[in-house]
């Protein structure tokens, strides 16, 4: 691999590690700024749901945008490994695989957690329309959806780079493999 290759490797490590970290840091700012919920009575003795900020949801939403791009980053560079150039058998092409497939569980658990969160933060209770409810309380998303989210983020992450470092090597060996001469049998004829 030349001196271009390791750049642009590089730059692809630092671009997918910097989109995972920003959505891990989305997803964190998205738990601890979750709406919660506080039941108001109004003069008309109706009670209703009175919610604080909205704002989580915004950052599980862009959680799930940053992590998305970085995955699309990825695996528009990888060509989804199964576009692109052939992989050389052996250990590192085994190892691509498995990172790969990994990656791919931990990113959908992660997308799943984020939006998920974030429809569920979104979703407010207007008003009660009994007076005597019993034990009604207002709805609100429950303590470590984006917790979650964010934990399989970094996990993501890391098989995100595990998956480009022994791709880029399986790549290069088979690179190396094809760039050398063949053998030639030689055969005689019959006389």
């Amino acid at each position: 691999m030349g001196e271009t290759g390791r750049t642009s490797s590089l730059l692809v490590h630092i671009l997918v590690i910097a989109l995972c970290l920003t959505a891990f840091g989305f997803a964190i700012a998205a738990e601890r700024r979750r709406s919660t919920g506080s039941i108001i009575t109004d003069p008309n003795n109706s009670t209703y749901c009175s919610y604080d900020s909205d704002i989580s949801t915004g950052y599980g939403v862009g959680a799930f945008l940053f992590l998305l791009s970085g995955q699309s980053l990825l695996m528009g560079v990888t060509k989804c490994m199964c576009f692109g150039q052939p992989l050389a058998p052996g250990g590192n092409r085994a190892w691509s695989i498995i990172y790969f497939a990994s990656s791919w569980i931990t990113f959908i658990i992660a997308e799943s957690c984020l939006i998920a969160g974030a429809t569920k933060n979104a979703y407010h209770t207007k008003y009660r329309h009994m007076i005597y409810a019993g034990s009604w309380t207002c709805d609100s998303l429950r303590k470590g959806v984006f917790i979650s989210g964010a934990v399989f983020v970094v996990f993501t992450m890391i098989l995100n780079v595990y998956f480009y470092m022994y791709y880029t090597k399986s790549t290069s060996q088979a690179a190396k493999k094809t760039s050398k001469a063949a053998a030639n049998v030689g055969t005689a004829g019959y006389a």
